[in-house]
């Protein structure tokens, strides 16, 4: 890795920085062998370098910049005082992986559950996570995927403002008690993904801009400042800063895979998208030998970032996250229809049969949201394999004003029974499913948003937060925004935190039920025969009458039948359902009844 510091076989270090706005470089070293400062080498394109004789793993170390600012090493493995704080050299060949054997797991046996180190456990830590693997092991997860873990400003945060990429969240415990959770994982079959932010850094604790302002595109404005700089001058060090970033994830701490965030909001006209260029990094590097995958999330619906070669593997990245499909079930399940849920609202059953079946609900369609500006591309070449569906996210929960999760929503129209349909129908569709960490019994507890500023940058976001509502009628009294949790606050950062006693209360209970129930129906029946599943066809042959057909591998079928209204269907259609009957969710009922789901395998 070109970036960072690295300890020596022969007990010296190498340290590393790109800094081409720089005229001079320090090597600051506040703690470990020979403390003090030291210039460094100036080299070619802007880099500064500088080999010691003498380092080890209780070197702190900090650069500073022309003889004035100092910073930590932006590639820092370890920051264990924060992000203003000294770097911390490690030893990555010291951890003792126990997970030789492991070549990660295909992408078709994939239930993905989406959690926050922090608010998974009432201790918010690695080691803490490690405790309830068992659980999702018998759920019938077969991959957890952390939301960012890279080193963001204070002790709360989402992760998506991070700012030193390479450096595990110290708050959460150490790079070692990071391998030690994915090792566990490992031990259990689990996958490890790790959601990463490419297209901004946070607000506080990135200090780029002081001497490596070619980082940024000051021509593109982004919500979050200047555009992370993909294609101007200079950029092939931007684009190599990230790429390394990704590999080290994977090669050094053995994660299965990544989710890459906001993909639509990286600026690139780079004959070979920066994202590509990634993907095709990972799959001729670590992809090689093991499976690796990744995850996009493309508000774009852009259906090239997932095409496969001729032999059905993807040329860039395994899926996408499918909000098309999570917005249609919430307008159904909540019947809430301001903001972008207006796109889903005049037709949510075609447009949830749509994204079930063929991938995107909008495919090119004009969007009454976007004031009829067209989205999306046709999908209808893709395997179900290409898309991850999902009822909830940290983005769907978090970003409502009070973080509540779609049971709680549901629970409060009446209509459980909509949910527990619409459940069964994400789950049991070929595409993977993910789940947000505590869904799977219908955790009451929200999940908020919450971050650590201090000052004015706090002032502002929690102002922020509270005016973003203000276009929403039910937010319209200034009293009542004030009333929206202020995400700098420790309360909102602990009303976010799973209880895991809910699991055991009979309500809960009972959710956890289905969902273990759906998830052992589709590890037996459907995930093995999912490596050749094609694009499915749907129709809607009744009032509230869903029906698809999803082809297999060998000629067998995968149908769905689903009456997800308030009235009975066609007690006809129910009898004519090809195959093998795998679910029904009213098994004594002879017909269609209301918020009914039947699912069968054809077999040849």
């Amino acid at each position: 890795m070109p970036f960072g510091a690295r300890l020596r076989a022969d007990g010296g270090a190498l340290f590393r920085l790109w800094a081409p706005a720089a005229q001079r470089v320090e090597l600051v070293r506040s703690a470990g062998p020979d403390a003090g400062s030291l210039a460094m080498n100036s080299l070619a394109d802007g880099w500064f370098e500088l080999d010691v004789p003498r380092a080890d793993v209780s070197t702190r170390y900090a650069y500073r910049i022309d003889g004035g600012l100092t910073v930590p090493d932006p590639a820092s493995r370890r920051n264990p005082h924060d992000v203003h704080g000294a770097s911390a050299l490690t030893d990555p060949a010291a951890f003792d992986w126990i997970d030789t054997g492991w070549r990660g797991r295909p992408w078709h046996e994939a239930v993905v559950y989406e959690l926050h180190v922090g608010c998974f456990t009432p201790a918010g830590t690695f080691i803490a996570a490690i405790e309830r693997l068992d659980d999702l092991v018998a759920l019938g997860v077969t991959a957890i995927e952390l939301m960012p873990v890279a080193d963001f400003p204070g002790r709360r945060g989402w992760g998506y403002d991070g700012v030193l990429l390479f450096a595990p969240e110290a708050s959460y415990g150490s790079p070692q008690d990071l391998k030690r959770l994915i090792a566990a994982a490992h031990e259990r079959g689990l996958m490890v993904l790790l959601d990463v932010v490419y297209n901004h850094f946070g607000p506080d604790g990135n200090y780029l801009h002081a001497y490596a302002p070619a980082f940024f595109n000051a021509e593109v404005p982004t919500p979050w400042g200047a555009a992370i700089n993909f294609d101007a001058e200079h950029s092939a060090v931007v684009r190599d800063f990230f790429i390394h970033n990704a590999l080290y994830w994977i090669e050094e701490f053995h994660f299965d895979g990544l989710r890459i965030d906001a993909v639509h909001a990286m600026h690139d006209r780079s004959a070979l998208h920066f994202v590509d260029q990634l993907a095709l990094a990972v799959r001729a590097g670590p992809g090689r030998k093991r499976a690796v995958h990744l995850i996009l999330e493309n508000d774009l619906n852009d259906a090239s970032r997932l095409l496969r070669d001729d032999t059905g593997q993807p040329r860039y990245a395994d899926a996408q996250w499918n909000d098309d499909v999570h917005h249609t079930l919430h307008v159904m399940a909540t019947g809430e229809a301001d903001g972008y849920y207006v796109d889903f609202a005049a037709e949510p059953l075609r447009l949830f049969g749509r994204a079930l079946a063929e991938g995107f609900a909008y495919q090119g369609d004009p969007s009454p949201y976007r004031d009829g500006e067209r989205r999306g591309s046709n999908s209808t070449a893709l395997p179900p394999l290409a898309f991850v569906n999902s009822l909830q996210t940290h983005d769907q929960v978090g970003n409502r004003a009070f973080g509540d999760r779609i049971a709680m929503l549901a629970q409060a129209q009446g209509r459980d029974d909509a949910l527990r349909a619409l459940t069964a129908c994400v789950l049991l569709a070929p595409a993977p499913p993910m789940l947000f960490m505590g869904e799977e019994y219908a955790a009451t507890t929200p999940f908020q948003y919450f971050c650590d500023f201090s000052g004015e940058l706090a002032d502002a976001v929690t102002n922020g937060r509270r005016a973003e509502f203000s276009r929403f009628e039910r937010f319209a009294d200034p009293a009542v925004r004030d009333r929206i949790p202020d995400p700098n606050a420790p309360s909102t950062f602990e009303r976010s935190k799973l209880d895991w006693r809910e699991r055991t209360q009979p309500a809960h209970a009972a959710w956890l039920a289905l969902y273990t129930t759906l998830l052992a129906q589709r590890r037996q029946w459907l995930a093995p025969r999912l490596a050749g599943a094609r694009c499915g066809r749907f129709e809607l042959p009744a009032p509230g009458t869903l029906r698809i057909d999803w082809p297999l591998a060998g000629g067998q079928h995968w149908r769905l039948l689903a009456q997800l209204a308030d009235h009975e269907g066609p007690a006809a259609l129910a009898g004519a359902l090809p195959g093998a009957p795998v679910y029904a969710s009213h098994p004594d009922a002879g017909g269609l009844p209301p918020w009914s789901v039947r699912v069968t395998l054809e077999q040849r």
